[in-house]
């Protein structure tokens, strides 16, 4: 039943949603559906972190970890959608049919045991996103679609001869890419086509993560997306990309061969803190200044992850909070489109005169991304701080403070002149009432971005103490 509701309820209802002819109906079921599915991730708290279902499904404490904040930030956008999807006009079925079994695709991803499934769950994540980009249907948006199919489809390809290069690494041995026999028996595996698999896997999901230097489609898709499906993009489908990484870590661990992949990492995430550091300064398009936003966070990411030791708790617990954070600044910036009707930085401005309850959650979200305390981004990237100096990379640390500290001061300047600045002289400055839909999202991802970062609770303390502990951190 429980595997029902995880991955055959939000196709069915998309079918529903389809075939309905109203569109506040189809907001309904899009509610529902996300509703019963956060209802049904939960419940799985309240037993043990590993749950199998098939020798193709089930979790572990990382993939629960996962499913869990997209379950969560999932419901949060269908709250917003209610209020910002219009009930007259052109109809909203392929946009709410294609938002569910997107919900379906990031499920399959989590609950994946199976390298060459997980890559069908990846590459269905990408499809299923296109239409949803191109949600306005602009020659920009179309172009940025574009571009996302293009340069994802090309990651993907790549992951796939990863796959590939691994089960023949694993053609002596366990033949089979299944994730518990591959893990049981990487000591075994060809330790050259590994070697490979474990570049190309990397290079191919690292694009899917948006990764620099594969991250060009990243800033024109989040620019020309829809708010909503920003905040989906950047905390919930990279999080799979995410996993799939994590996952090449685990073989490579159980491997030995960290000291192979640990340099790539490292350089993946140094790279990407470079591009986002180069290109906030100066960003013109809010939308795509939260591009290169996330390029730095997923930097952060795999930098954790490529560091090992603590270190990697500080990752996951990276990923949390970045998830919530996306969701909440994308969230804000879809409030100011609506006002607005622009994403140029010169044309927001004094946002706290006219969307004053916005204009809070904006510097808020400002002040959780740059890592401010008490939130958990300052906690996560302290910790990935202590374990560069610990382990004696000097090179490594001096990057990581000058490019977050470059990072800090570009959005700082673009979001403190957009929430304070004094409007243009054309502009109207009467204060717009925001929406119950406006606004509650807002405050769900605030109270739990500040649950998060001054009192973790036990369950979720342990769960990702387990999950750092499949890479053999603390």
């Amino acid at each position: 039943m429980e595997l029902f509701l995880l991955l055959g309820l939000p196709p069915l209802m998309a079918m529903i949603s389809f075939v309905a002819r109203e569109n506040r109906t189809r907001k309904m079921v899009l509610l529902l559906t996300a509703f019963i599915h956060l209802i049904t991730v939960a419940s799985f708290w309240c037993r043990p972190h590993n749950v199998q279902f098939s020798p193709f499904l089930g979790f572990d404490a990382l993939s629960q970890l996962i499913l869990t904040f997209i379950s969560i930030l999932f419901f949060v956008v269908s709250i917003y959608l209610m209020g910002t999807l219009k009930e007259k006009g052109r109809p909203n079925k392929l946009f709410i049919a294609c938002l569910l079994c997107l919900l379906a695709a990031m499920t399959l991803v989590t609950m994946s045991r199976h390298m060459g499934l997980l890559w069908i769950a990846i590459e269905a994540t990408t499809l299923l996103s296109a239409p949803l980009i191109n949600y306005h249907r602009t020659p920009q948006s179309i172009e940025a679609t574009w571009k996302y199919l293009l340069i994802s489809s090309l990651g993907i390809a790549l992951s796939l001869l990863g796959t590939l290069f691994l089960a023949i690494s694993a053609t002596t041995t366990v033949k089979t890419v299944f994730l518990p026999d591959i893990l049981s028996h990487a000591a075994f595996l060809s330790p050259a086509w590994l070697k490979l698999s474990i570049i190309f896997l990397l290079v191919g999901y690292g694009t899917k993560m948006g990764l620099a230097p594969m991250h060009t489609w990243k800033p024109d898709t989040y620019g020309e997306a829809p708010s909503p499906i920003g905040a989906l993009m950047s905390g919930a489908i990279t999080g799979c990309a995410f996993l799939a990484v994590f996952r090449v870590a685990q073989i490579s661990f159980h491997a030995h061969l960290q000291e192979f992949m640990s340099p790539i990492l490292i350089l993946f995430g140094i790279l990407s803190l470079a591009i986002a550091a180069i290109f906030i300064m100066g960003q013109k398009d809010f939308n795509r200044m939260l591009g290169y936003s996330s390029i730095e966070h997923m930097g952060i990411l795999v930098l954790g992850v490529g560091l090992g030791g603590g270190a990697i708790w500080a990752s996951l617990f990276h990923m949390i909070n970045n998830a919530f954070a996306k969701g909440l600044i994308f969230l804000a910036a879809g409030n100011l489109y609506q006002t607005f009707q622009t994403k140029k930085v010169e044309n927001i401005q004094g946002v706290i005169h006219r969307l004053p309850v916005t204009g809070v959650f904006l510097i808020f979200g400002l002040f959780v991304l740059t890592g401010f305390p008490p939130f958990g981004i300052f906690y996560s990237e302290l910790l990935i701080l202590k374990q560069a100096i610990t382990a004696q990379r000097y090179v490594v640390v001096f990057f990581y403070l000058l490019f977050l500290s470059i990072i800090f001061f570009g959005l700082s300047k673009i979001i403190l002149e957009m929430a304070l600045g004094k409007p243009p002289e054309h502009v109207h400055k009467e204060i717009k009432k925001e929406s119950f839909f406006m606004i509650m999202p807002l405050l769900i991802l605030t109270a739990v971005l500040f649950f998060t970062g001054i009192f973790v609770p036990e369950g979720l303390y342990q769960a990702i103490d387990e999950a750092s502990m499949l890479l053999g951190g603390r």
